[in-house]
């Protein structure tokens, strides 16, 4: 069964910084894409950063800059670090997993930026 745990979400001051992790298990991690989205209250969930299975990388425009997306796949882990923090990125951070025949979320982890 495959499951995806995110951790690392809090509360910081503006300015501050975060890293999100996601930890993998069930599946072959190495050959799957990571996606990061993100969900505030009363909005859609957005992207906010992906990874692909060699390494290449994209961000959403407002993360740009200041995100930064890793993965290890010897510790099945993709990591999400965020720098300058505003209070526009508070949400509810989504590590997504896909495959060809694979879709899978966490549960979500809640980052809070206070001004």
């Amino acid at each position: 069964q495959v499951q995806l745990v995110e951790s690392g979400g809090g509360l910081v001051q503006a300015g501050g910084s975060l890293r999100l992790s996601c930890l993998v298990s069930g599946t072959r991690f190495s050959d799957t894409a990571v996606n990061w989205y993100r969900q505030a209250p009363g909005k859609q969930r957005e992207l906010v950063a992906l990874i692909d299975s060699h390494g290449g990388t994209d961000y959403g425009n407002s993360v740009k800059g200041r995100f930064s997306i890793s993965r290890d796949n010897a510790k099945n882990m993709a990591y999400l670090q965020m720098n300058s923090l505003k209070p526009e990125d508070t949400a509810v951070y989504y590590c997504n997993l896909v495959r060809w025949d694979l879709n899978r979320w966490g549960q979500g982890t809640q980052v809070t930026v206070s001004s």
